[in-house]
C-alpha cells in the first residue's frame, strides 16, 4: 500500500506499507498516522489499482473504498501504439495526456517505468499529472531484513515499528521465507508450507490443512495399532524362528519410529509457520535430523 503527499514545489513523499488479507474475509483495516493526498493499493509486482485521491488531508477520518476493475492502472504499453512507446521519454511525455482524453476509457491512471499518472480533470478537458514513482525500491526494514532467498521485508509503520512481516518471492515461504520447494516432490512441506498462515489458530486455518492434520491423526493411530500389534504376533518365539520372523518383528518396530516421526515432523511444519516455534537453530536441527531419519527408517523398510 503506497501512500503519496503531495508537498509544494516538492517531490511527493511515498511512504510503503504491506498487508495481508487474511482467508476468512474480502477487507482489511489499515491505521496510517501519517499525512496523504494519493493512496494507491499493489496486489501483484507492479499491478496499481488508485484508491484515494483528495486535495486536502484530513486528520482522524474513516475512509472507506473498495477497489474496482476500473481502478487499476494501465502501463502504456496498454494504452500507446508501438511507433509512441519507442520514443524517448521526453518525447513521449508529450502524449501523455491522450489516455486521460480518450473518451472510450474511463482512465483514472496510468504508469511506465519511471512515474505514476493520474488523469485529473481540468476545466473541460482531462489532463494527466505525473510524478517518479520508484518501481523498483528495495523493501528491507531499514536495512534490518531478516526475510531470506530475497524476500521483502515489510513494516507496520515507517517509524517506530512494531511488526514486520515478509513477502517472500515463488517456490519459498515460511514466516521468513525459509523454506523453499526447489528439490521436493510430493514432501510435507511443499504441500502444506503454502496453505498455513502465519500467527493463526489451527481452527481458522485453511480447510486443506485441517484436513491434512485429521488425515495425519488417523495415519498415526493406524500405524500406531499396526506397530504394535505386528510387534505382538512376531514377538513370538515360535513365529520369529521362521525365516522372516525376525525380520518382521524388526519391521513392526520400524513403523513405529516412522509413525512417530511423521507425525513430529508435521507438528513441528505447522506450529513453525504459524510461528508458535521461532527459534531458528531447533528448527535447522530438526529439518535436518528428522529428514535423516525418515529416510533410513524408510530405506530399512525397503
Amino acid at each position: 500500500i503506497h501512500f503519496i503527499e503531495v508537498m509544494n514545489r516538492d517531490r511527493p513523499v511515498r511512504s510503503t506499507t504491506f498487508q495481508t488479507i487474511p482467508v476468512q474475509q474480502d477487507f482489511i483495516t489499515i491505521f496510517w498516522s501519517r499525512s496523504f493526498h494519493i493512496v494507491f493499493i499493489e496486489l501483484l509486482e507492479k499491478n496499481y489499482y488508485l484508491t484515494f485521491v483528495k486535495n486536502i488531508y484530513n486528520r482522524s477520518t474513516t475512509i472507506n473504498q473498495m477497489i474496482k476493475p476500473s481502478d487499476r492502472c494501465k502501463h502504456i504499453n496498454e494504452t500507446f501504439n508501438d511507433s509512441i512507446i519507442k520514443l524517448d521519454l521526453i518525447r513521449r511525455i508529450k502524449y501523455y495526456h491522450l489516455p486521460c482524453q480518450m473518451s472510450s476509457s474511463n482512465l483514472s491512471c496510468f504508469y511506465d517505468n519511471i512515474h505514476l499518472c493520474l488523469c485529473y480533470d481540468y476545466y473541460k478537458q482531462r489532463l494527466a499529472n505525473c510524478f517518479e514513482f520508484n518501481h523498483d525500491m528495495i523493501f528491507d526494514c531499514s536495512g534490518q531484513n531478516e526475510c531470506q532467498n530475497g524476500g521483502k521485508c515489510f513494516q507496520d509503520t515507517p517509524h517506530c515499528p512494531t511488526r514486520s512481516i515478509c513477502l517472500c518471492p515463488s517456490c519459498f515461504f515460511g514466516a521468513q521465507c525459509q523454506f523453499s520447494t526447489s528439490g521436493f516432490g510430493l514432501s510435507l512441506d511443499a504441500i502444506l508450507g503454502y496453505h498455513i498462515i502465519p500467527n493463526l489458530s489451527i481452527k481458522y486455518q485453511p480447510i486443506i490443512v485441517i484436513i491434512s492434520l485429521i488425515l495425519t491423526i488417523i495415519f498415526i493411530i493406524a500405524g500406531f495399532i499396526n506397530g504394535i500389534l505386528a510387534m505382538i504376533t512376531f514377538n513370538n518365539k515360535i513365529v520369529r524362528d521362521v525365516d522372516s520372523g525376525l525380520y518382521l518383528f524388526s519391521l513392526s518396530i520400524t513403523t513405529l519410529f516412522i509413525m512417530i516421526l511423521f507425525g513430529l515432523k508435521c507438528w513441528i511444519l505447522i506450529f513453525s509457520q504459524m510461528t508458535i516455534v521461532p527459534n531458528r537453530i531447533f528448527l535447522n536441527i530438526q529439518c535436518i535430523s528428522l529428514d535423516f531419519l525418515l529416510q533410513s527408517c524408510l530405506n530399512m523398510d525397503q
